[in-house]
């Protein structure tokens, strides 16, 4: 959808109910226009100047996504929910090195003999930026709200559908009991908020969490400052429990040129450069052998895929939007998938920057990676893409193009994220490929792609998500449970898909606890989803990245031998981060260096996965 607002990433664009959280989208798309109003601005000196001369170290981050929310309970996009791991805790983290849980709020947790009772013990050595304690009863909290508000299940309720209790015994002690065993409860990926603080919340549908500063919260950062389509600023938290970070200051800038943005780095205006998600090859290969300037250069965590619209439907039956009703045959959509030449597009627009798709998790997460046996595989073959439509009713006309019995012509209408060139160079191949079978396509590029998407007013969308060390939430978005309750509200639902064998199998994952087993079942998941023909994984990108090295000395990849640094599965990059020159404001800049962030709109349990995304690219990110 734009899962790149997902999708990507997933988690992630994810939905949330119209009737509740059409105000919210109207909010957030009045600040999406206030921060394009803003984008030609150069980043002011003046601030720089004014930090330099406070000595402070400022690391910048430029990213090419703007925020949806810095609400725990609503945010999507990529850049909102790394944002978000900075400023909260989770029970567990993810070890950088293989991604095998380790403590984070939590400093152990046990499974009773029947695995529907898990018992946390919450360390005591937790602050809250405000001074106060962080408690077990913060954690209760946090995941009754979750389970009572379906405002506040928006972004993070696929978690504790399960859940049929959770107390706090103690300050220390968290108990969940559960409905049947569920395989995540040491990858529960959701941020653990203040109840002093929260509990105040009236709508949990229109409150975003950025209006008052500082934000209070417990992870290596403190949000400071923010606005909207332009930068959000955090402060170090020098009483985090793991150790304070080394940079003062991380300033997260947006982009909305990202050729801009790496112009940037090259001024040293910014120190790292993430992409949308990734810098193009073109903009990689400008930047290798710069002086100062390291480009970084890993395995995808996010595929990249074109998803079909279904048939947009509620879980109450009713159907809304306007998708092709041709698309509702299988055959039609195996036509169009083998009618893309994917190594053309590795080639081509990845420039090898990437591999090629095949299942719905990329190769870096080799415990759940599947890939098509030669049988069922839809690889590239035009003349059998042809014979399918032949079969399914769409013959050519004099005139070469492809009609139905009806005789109306097949032209679809493919949502593009106007920001990503990879999508325009892409819909460029697939107007070519599908022109020779005879079927005409519409490039709709659009700087919002999220509202069409949610509304089901699209035939193909440009679609893609970050995927987390578990799998569970990326394959839960594909869910009937995750249709919107009814046309008017928003689900979680990544693509309006709804089949009952696919249901089935994923019930059945999440109630796995051997690792094997459960593995096998995610693969029979990817299977099932392949078949349907709803989702073309095209390409599994590279992430690439690039940082001034007179400005950061050292900085953890994840994972630790050969990852991404951006949009990571915890903090550890930024909290690693060491400035290049600790006498001297913004490691070794005389200006003093911000950071920032770009983010643009595209736009996830065991030991050793590296798994699905959080947040999709689709709608906007969804990332």
């Amino acid at each position: 959808m734009s899962p790149q607002d997902q999708h990507g990433t997933r988690r992630s664009h994810p939905r949330r109910p119209r009737s509740r959280s059409a105000r919210l989208m109207a909010a957030v798309g009045a600040a999406a226009l206030m921060f394009s109003a803003g984008l030609a601005t150069p980043l002011n000196p003046v601030p720089q100047r004014a930090e330099a001369a406070q000595g402070k170290k400022v690391l910048t981050v430029a990213v090419a996504q703007s925020v949806d929310s810095l609400s725990p309970f609503l945010a999507v996009r990529l850049v909102s929910t790394s944002i978000l791991r900075l400023t909260y805790e989770y029970l567990t983290d993810y070890d950088p090195g293989d991604a095998h849980p380790v403590p984070g709020l939590a400093t152990s947790w046990r499974p009773s003999a029947d695995k529907l009772t898990w018992t946390y013990t919450i360390r005591s050595d937790a602050k809250w930026s405000d001074g106060q304690k962080v408690t077990a009863g913060d954690a209760a909290w946090t995941f009754n709200k979750l389970m009572t508000d379906e405002a506040a299940a928006t972004a993070n309720g696929s978690f504790v559908t399960n859940f049929s209790k959770v107390t706090a015994p103690s300050p220390t002690q968290l108990v969940i009991k559960l409905k049947k065993p569920q395989a995540t409860m040491t990858a529960l990926d959701v941020p653990i908020v203040p109840k002093h603080i929260w509990k105040d919340v009236k709508d949990f549908s229109k409150f975003n969490n950025d209006k008052t500063f500082p934000v209070v919260g417990d992870g290596p950062f403190v949000l400071t400052d923010y606005k909207a389509d332009s930068y959000v600023r955090l402060q170090a938290n020098k009483s985090f429990w793991r150790g304070a970070p080394k940079f003062d200051e991380l300033v997260f800038r947006y982009y909305k040129d990202q050729d801009a943005a790496v112009a940037a780095l090259r001024k040293g205006e910014v120190s790292f450069v993430a992409g949308q998600p990734a810098l193009t090859p073109a903009q990689a290969a400008s930047l290798k052998g710069q002086k100062n300037i390291h480009v970084n250069e890993g395995p995808g965590r996010r595929f990249y895929a074109l998803a079909t619209n279904p048939g947009a439907r509620a879980r109450n039956g009713q159907k809304f939007g306007d998708g092709d009703p041709s698309l509702l045959d299988q055959r039609v959509r195996n036509a169009l998938f083998m009618a893309v030449d994917r190594k053309t597009l590795v080639d081509k627009v990845f420039q090898d920057h990437a591999v090629e798709g095949q299942g719905y998790i990329p190769p870096r997460f080799s415990t759940y990676f599947w890939k098509p046996s030669s049988s069922q595989e839809l690889s590239y073959d035009p003349s059998k893409a042809g014979q399918l439509l032949d079969q399914a009713g769409y013959k050519k006309n004099a005139d070469g193009r492809r009609v139905g019995r009806d005789g109306k012509p097949l032209n679809y209408r493919v949502l593009c994220h106007a920001t990503d060139p990879n999508d325009k160079a892409v819909g460029q191949y697939l107007k070519e490929w599908w022109g020779k079978l005879g079927i005409g396509m519409t490039l709709d590029c659009l700087d919002n792609v999220t509202d069409p998407w949610l509304a089901g007013k699209y035939d193909l969308a440009f679609d893609g998500w970050s995927v987390n060390p578990d799998p569970d939430f990326v394959l839960s978005i594909h869910t009937c449970a995750a249709l919107p309750a009814t046309p008017k509200e928003t689900g979680a639902t990544d693509n309006f898909i709804c089949d009952k064998t696919y249901d089935e199998l994923y019930a059945k994952q999440l109630a796995e606890y051997d690792p094997a087993r459960r593995a096998d079942i995610v693969k029979q998941m990817e299977s099932r989803l392949y078949d349907l023909g709803y989702m073309n994984v095209m390409a599994y990108p590279n992430a690439v990245e690039a940082y001034r090295t007179d400005q950061i000395k050292t900085i953890e990849t994840m994972p630790r031998a050969a990852g991404n640094i951006y949009g990571q599965d915890g903090y550890w990059s930024w909290w690693s981060a060491v400035p290049a020159d600790s006498g001297s404001s913004s490691g070794g800049s005389s200006t003093g260096v911000i950071v920032g962030v770009v983010a643009g709109v595209v736009v996830l349990a065991g030991a050793g996965l590296f798994l699905v995304m959080r947040r999709r690219t689709t709608a906007d990110d969804r990332e």
